[in-house]
């Protein structure tokens, strides 16, 4: 059985049955329960649910001695870019413990972090800076683009045993969809075929997966058959099933909201070319953001992200049509 709830709410949903199942899962934040209705605070208490001091280190830096301790926490980060100010605990503590204790000691720690708020906010706020963590070891990085993923995901972070960032896109916050009832985890390193097709493969992640349904059927009027492949998480990668949907079109258009050199893009496109380049019937296409700060201006913003026509035109160019540049 399903219930059909929005993006957010699914999130919720998640962190709330996690509690209730394991009472060492902790939720703290700087906005979490500062109130006696916080919903949280109400159901678990103020030894479980807590507001923090104005400070990324001191918040992260806390999770980390907490996961340590035994603890499971969730720290509520709003916007990804928060975390810069606390990499030291994200990048050098929290991925490294387990690995110079020789796996004598767990790190069970989800950092939730939204990212991509690309509607008017400018300069800040609306960066899509995952993949800056996706190159630290014992890091593991999710991207749930829908409402049933975003709870399943969210499950399997707070039961992991390593520290994972979760990054929710702030556009699919009030998006609806259909989610499982009860208790429902959705494996790390598991891709979806959100799409199937046999002459081009489409790739891409949060926000962008539903551009690129959008994009894929909007070809399928012209007769063009799109594969659409959501990663779900990027660390772990399942590169698996990206190359086995290569090796069955030839053709690989890969879309991601993040800048072409910060982009997760990037890596599956070395990925591909160095395990499937066999299988390449075309050059491998990247539609991503252009390599410049989100500006305020609507127009201008819309210039520089991907959108259903820059994915089409890459699709057309990796297919043989005429070039039509896209990023």
């Amino acid at each position: 059985m399903s219930h059909e709830i929005p993006y957010i709410a699914a999130i919720n949903e998640a962190i709330q049955l996690e509690m209730e199942r394991d009472e060492d899962v902790l939720y703290f934040g700087q906005n979490i329960a500062t109130t006696e209705d916080d919903p949280f605070l109400k159901a678990f208490g103020s030894d479980r649910v807590r507001v923090t001091p104005i400070s990324e280190t001191a918040e992260i830096g806390m999770a980390v001695g907490a996961a340590l301790a035994g603890l499971r926490p969730v720290v509520e980060l709003y916007m990804a870019e928060f975390m810069l100010v606390a990499m030291n605990q994200v990048v050098n503590e929290a991925p490294r413990f387990r690995y110079m204790s020789g796996g004598r000691v767990k790190v069970p720690l989800v950092l939730k972090a939204g990212y991509g708020f690309t509607a008017g906010w400018a300069g800040q706020h609306t960066g899509s800076i995952y993949s800056m963590f996706t190159g630290v070891p014992g890091l593991k990085v999710v991207l749930p683009s829908t409402a049933a993923d975003a709870k399943g995901l969210m499950a399997t972070a707070i039961r992991d045993d390593n520290p994972v960032c979760y990054f929710h896109h702030y556009l699919l916050t009030l998006e609806h969809g259909d989610v499982p009832d009860g208790e429902y985890l959705v494996p790390f390193g598991q891709a979806a075929v959100r799409r199937e097709g046999g002459d081009v493969t489409i790739v891409a992640t949060g926000f962008m997966v539903g551009k690129a349904l959008a994009a894929a059927e909007a070809l399928a009027s012209e007769g063009i058959s799109a594969e659409v492949i959501d990663p779900r998480t990027l660390v772990p990668l399942d590169l698996d099933t990206i190359l086995t949907s290569v090796e069955k079109t030839g053709r690989l258009v890969l879309v991601d909201q993040a800048t072409r050199y910060g982009s997760a893009s990037a890596a599956i496109a070395a990925d591909v070319a160095e395990h499937g380049f066999s299988s390449l019937k075309a050059p491998i296409k990247q539609v991503t953001a252009l390599d410049a700060t989100i500006p305020y201006s609507e127009p201008m913003e819309a210039f520089l992200l991907p959108d259903e026509a820059k994915i089409s035109a890459a699709v057309h160019q990796v297919l043989g049509g005429s070039p039509v540049a896209t990023a």
